[in-house]
C-alpha cells in the first residue's frame, strides 16, 4: 500500500475547502462549542473512512455489484468531484440550500453537514472501498484505516486554525488550492476508471 490513497483521500476530503463552512456555521459558537464541533467532525470523517475500509467490500457483496463496476462508478463520482473542484467548489458539497440552512439552527452541525457531506461524501466512501480492495494483507488495511487517522487529524487543524487559516488565505488562495487538488484528483479519477473498464472488457488491456 503507497500513498497514493492518502493522496486522493486528502484531495477529495480537502479540509481547507470547507473552512469558510465550518467559520459559517460556528458563528455565534462559544469556543467549548466550536471544539466540540471540531473533536465531532473529526472523528466522525475517521469513522466513516475506516468503517468503509473494513465493511465496505462487503456490502458491495452482499448487493451482488461487482468490484469493476464500482470502479468506474466510483471514478466517475471522482472525476465529477474533481470537476466541481477545478471550480473552486468543494468536492462533496452537494447540500441544498435547505439542508444548509436548517443545519445552521441545529444544535450541532459537526456530522451533517460538516462531515457528511461536506467532507466525506458519496466519492470519499467510494474511493476507500476501491482501495480496500487492493489491500491485500492485513497490514495494508491498517493502513488504510490509518490514513483515516491522518484525515482526521489535517480536518482538526485545518478547523482549529480556520480563522486564521482564512485571513492568511483568503479566498483567492483557498480556490487555488481547491483548484489543484482537483487538478490531481481528475488524473487519479481517470486511472481508477480505466482500471475498472480494463476489468470488465479485457480487450481494452491488450
Amino acid at each position: 500500500m503507497d500513498f497514493k490513497p492518502l493522496i486522493t483521500l486528502l484531495a477529495l476530503v480537502n479540509p481547507l475547502a470547507i473552512v469558510p463552512f465550518f467559520i459559517h456555521y460556528t458563528q455565534g459558537f462559544s469556543a467549548a462549542q466550536r471544539k466540540r464541533t471540531i473533536l465531532i467532525s473529526s472523528f466522525s470523517a475517521f469513522v466513516v473512512i475506516a468503517t468503509c475500509a473494513i465493511m465496505g467490500l462487503q456490502v458491495l457483496e452482499f448487493f451482488s455489484i461487482s468490484l469493476a463496476s464500482f470502479q468506474v462508478g466510483g471514478g466517475m463520482l471522482l472525476l465529477t468531484s474533481a470537476l466541481s473542484m477545478l471550480n473552486a467548489q468543494p468536492a462533496e458539497a452537494k447540500a441544498t440550500k435547505g439542508e444548509v440552512d436548517d443545519a445552521g439552527t441545529k444544535a450541532s452541525i459537526a456530522v451533517v453537514p460538516l462531515t457528511i457531506p461536506l467532507l466525506t461524501g458519496p466519492a470519499t466512501m467510494s474511493t476507500v472501498v476501491i482501495y480496500a480492495d487492493q489491500a491485500k494483507t492485513f497490514f495494508q488495511h491498517a493502513a488504510l484505516v490509518g490514513y483515516g487517522v491522518v484525515i482526521a487529524l489535517a480536518t482538526a487543524v485545518c478547523f482549529a486554525a480556520a480563522r486564521p487559516i482564512a485571513r492568511f488565505l483568503g479566498q483567492t488562495g483557498i480556490n487555488v488550492m481547491t483548484r489543484l487538488m482537483g487538478l490531481i484528483l481528475a488524473a487519479l479519477a481517470v486511472e481508477v476508471m480505466a482500471a475498472g473498464l480494463v476489468k470488465l472488457f479485457p480487450a481494452l488491456g491488450a
